[in-house]
């Protein structure tokens, strides 16, 4: 069976990170989507809150495994989860350059471990979390940002009345 890890803060989750887990899907047998705790980021909302935003943005599918972990590379949490594969994306040639040295250093550690780069379409390549709550918050936010998160991620927002 060939498992592949997704990992990302996913705070919150987009429509870029949807679109990952749809080719994952598509290219894996397995995916786990794994919500890495940096601590030395801050967080919009608590991993509980984002692992629930995550199932409901993905509905049920059991090819599938919304997970998290913390104080652990992420190659070992793919060894732990016997994955083969970890699917990354490249929206920037900056992204590209961060990846390309991770890729390098998670194959000193594991080299039985593959890295798989997606790029993502134009009309997203250039979205992200920290984006969307860039964009959150000023008048008339929610007509930017509804066409860039998912309905679920969207209501949450909302619910918080664009401040985060």
């Amino acid at each position: 069976m060939r498992t592949a890890v997704y990992a990302g803060s996913f705070d919150p989750p987009t429509n870029g990170h949807l679109w990952m887990i749809e080719r994952g899907l598509e290219m894996f047998d397995r995916l786990i989507v794994a919500i890495g705790n940096n601590p030395a980021k801050s967080y919009s909302f608590t991993v509980e809150r984002r692992l629930e935003l995550l199932k409901e943005c993905t509905g049920e599918n059991e090819r599938l495994r919304i997970s998290h972990f913390n104080n652990r590379y992420l190659v070992d949490y793919a060894k732990r989860k016997d994955a083969r594969y970890i699917l990354r994306g490249i929206r920037s040639p900056n992204d590209y350059e961060y990846e390309r040295v991770m890729r390098h250093i998670n194959a000193d550690m594991a080299p039985e471990i593959t890295t798989v780069f997606l790029m993502p379409p134009r009309d997203i390549a250039e979205l992200s979390s920290s984006m969307i709550k860039s964009l959150t918050g000023p008048a008339g936010w929610e007509e930017t940002v509804r066409r860039y998160v998912p309905d679920p991620v969207f209501n949450a927002l909302a619910a918080r009345g664009g401040s985060l």
